[in-house]
């Protein structure tokens, strides 16, 4: 009887062996409501498979005259080796995975000097050592989406981290890097387990469905591999790209920083991601003339010598400011006419490091090509994915191929001031369709506070040039030499604004050269006394030029003192509701201590009151503003 029972025992319990084997044989993705679900088959990390490999390109940038290999690293189910499962994949890729520059005195450009010339300081060079260990690369969106059905593939730029090349900071082989990372993932491309050996590697676990995304340059580098048409990179979710170099470190032909990096330029970032090229290569230089004492040189030295001492040294034009040929390589605008990926665009509004524009006009154009497009636009600053059900749902559509109704979904996202980033509001499009521009004139008083309303006003207004006064400085004071401020009535109502912003400034100055800085500002302003201020509580939006390129951003010429220029250009982007007892007020001064370069105090910028003009997108247009200010 004993026997019997043990007998039994062993029976039922090889029953239960046998069907969580069957669990695991049949572990595949769930999906519900269009989205695809966590699976508990997917979701233990001791189980996941990971390794990495090098992922040969067409390219040869960093001297040995060898195609240059990128570093990758993959995380994956342990079912695509035991099962056989295929599976879409996620892919990240970086310069800073293997390290960057640290906070190193003399790194960024001194910006403390006259307009147009040199900096009388030499920058500092600082030697990025790698950090990091095989086989991970990263661990970044691993826990998100390997347990939904995913594999995760990460990998190093060009010239950073263990990957073969010289970074150039948005030159094509960033484009091509990922390119052939997915042309691999695809099987089009060879991978192999040593940078410099010849034994493959297969991605046999992968259907040929990629999506990428990535937050700031992470999110530049998903834009730049879409760029090149690749098949198989099938969607991108974006994070605060920077799509154009020129827009990032130039705006309007004027010398200007990203927010929080005052003094950085394309050539400072070069230093900061250069954590690759430690491989010895023969010297060119000792070969040719045997003038060198040096027979090998570092792969980095060749990289520094070639990209940020000849190319970015005569390209960038600190002096001028002006869209040249250099910058143009550097625009992924330029090189969307391939493009082939469905587009999730994501961005703050109030993001002064990569400034909302980024994502907007590349939105723009995939809209015009007829790409799958959607925008999710939040109220914060840098960074910030859309909610996981967005990321979820369009992967799911476009890697997975279920058919759940996201090109039906609304095409802009947007979080409403005080709401939570997980909760936008759905919106037909960006800039809302019912958005109608309303010009607004200046009226005299700008030194103090002058007026905007629809009436035009005869006269000149001048201020005098002085970085030591911040922004906030200049929007709070009461009277002011140094800005002039112009504000609508104290709003009965609330106030729509959603799109681009644009000024028409007609301008004297008193030397050749000089900064033109506008901000959008909500008054009165939110000192944060009483309650967290917000960052939505003060400045509206913002824009600067060089009154230098009023013809063109390629052409710029010195000003003649005291004639008159009209400067037209946009301000960032925006979509904002101004709450009934503020003023919109259109601040105008010169250096913005903040983002330009800072010539010593003294310029004089003077205004042609009738002939400069403020231009905001309001929804409802000017039946609506009317009705706001009773103007």
């Amino acid at each position: 009887m004993i026997k019997v029972y043990k007998q039994s025992l062993l029976l039922f319990f090889s029953f239960l062996i046998g069907i969580t084997a069957l669990a695991q044989e049949n572990a595949k993705p769930v999906f519900k409501d269009g989205e695809a679900q966590i699976v508990g088959a997917f979701s233990n990390p001791d189980k996941w498979i990971r390794h990495d490999l090098w992922v040969e390109t067409e390219f040869n940038t960093d001297g040995d005259d060898k195609p240059d290999r990128m570093h990758v690293s993959v995380t994956r189910p342990a079912q695509t080796d035991s099962e056989g499962l295929k599976l879409p994949i996620i892919y990240v890729t970086s310069p800073y995975f293997a390290g960057v520059a640290g906070d190193v005195d003399g790194l960024f450009w001194d910006v403390k000097h006259e307009l147009g010339e040199a900096s009388k300081t030499e920058r500092m060079h600082p030697e990025v050592t790698r950090r990091g260990q095989r086989p991970i690369i990263s661990n970044s969106h691993i826990g998100k989406w390997v347990p939904r059905g995913y594999i995760v593939v990460h990998s190093s730029s060009p010239g950073t981290g263990l990957s073969q090349g010289a970074p150039t900071v948005g030159g094509d082989n960033e484009s091509l890097a990922p390119k052939a990372v997915v042309d691999w993932l695809c099987g089009r491309a060879n991978g192999y387990t040593s940078p410099d050996g010849n034994e493959k590697v297969e991605a046999f676990w992968s259907t040929g469905k990629v999506g990428m995304t990535g937050t700031s340059y992470n999110g530049t580098l998903p834009l730049a591999a879409a760029t090149t048409g690749v098949k198989g990179l099938e969607a991108i979710i974006p994070i605060a790209p920077n799509t154009s170099y020129y827009h990032y470190y130039r705006s309007n032909g004027l010398v200007r920083s990203p927010g929080g990096y005052l003094g950085e330029d394309i050539d400072v970032l070069y230093d900061f991601i250069n954590s690759g090229g430690e491989e010895l290569i023969p010297n060119k230089e000792y070969i040719k003339d045997s003038k060198s004492s040096k027979k090998f040189i570092r792969k980095r030295d060749y990289a520094n010598k070639t990209v940020r001492d000849t190319e970015m040294a005569n390209g960038m034009d600190r002096a001028s400011g002006d869209y040249n040929e250099f910058w143009a390589s550097r625009d992924y605008l330029n090189d969307m006419k391939p493009m082939k990926a469905a587009l999730l665009m994501s961005h703050g509004f109030n993001d002064w490091n990569v400034m909302p524009e980024h994502s907007y006009r590349i939105y723009k154009k995939a809209k015009e090509m007829g790409l799958p497009t959607q925008i999710y636009y939040h109220q914060f600053g840098h960074g910030g994915p859309p909610p996981i059900t967005m990321m979820n749902r369009w992967f799911t559509r476009y890697l997975h191929g279920v058919e759940n109704g996201v090109e039906q979904d609304a095409r802009a996202w947007i979080v409403r001031e005080f709401d939570d980033m997980a909760k936008p509001t759905a919106y037909k499009d960006y800039p809302n369709p019912d958005a109608k521009d309303v010009t607004l004139q200046l009226g005299a008083g700008g030194n103090t506070k002058g007026t905007l309303s629809s009436k035009k006003t005869n006269g000149k207004e001048t201020l005098v040039d002085d970085y030591s006064f911040s922004g906030k400085d200049l929007a709070t004071a009461e009277t002011s030499k140094n800005r002039l401020l112009y504000t609508t009535p104290i709003l009965t109502e609330d106030l729509h604004i959603s799109g681009v912003p644009k000024v028409s400034i007609t301008l004297s100055s008193s030397k050749p050269a000089a900064n033109l800085s506008v901000w959008l500002v909500s008054l009165p302003w939110n000192a944060g006394n009483t309650k967290k201020t917000r960052i939505t509580e003060n400045i509206i939006t913002r824009g600067w030029a060089d009154p230098q390129n009023y013809k063109s951003l390629t052409e710029s010429e010195p000003l003649e003192p005291g004639k008159f220029y009209t400067v037209t250009f946009d301000l960032q982007p925006d979509d904002q509701i101004i709450k009934k007892g503020q003023q919109i007020g259109l601040m105008i001064f010169s250096s913005d201590s903040n983002f330009t370069l800072l010539p010593e105090a003294g310029t004089e910028l003077t205004i042609k009151l009738e002939d400069t003009s403020l231009t905001l997108p309001i929804l409802g247009g000017k039946a609506s503003y009317s009705k706001a200010t009773n103007n």
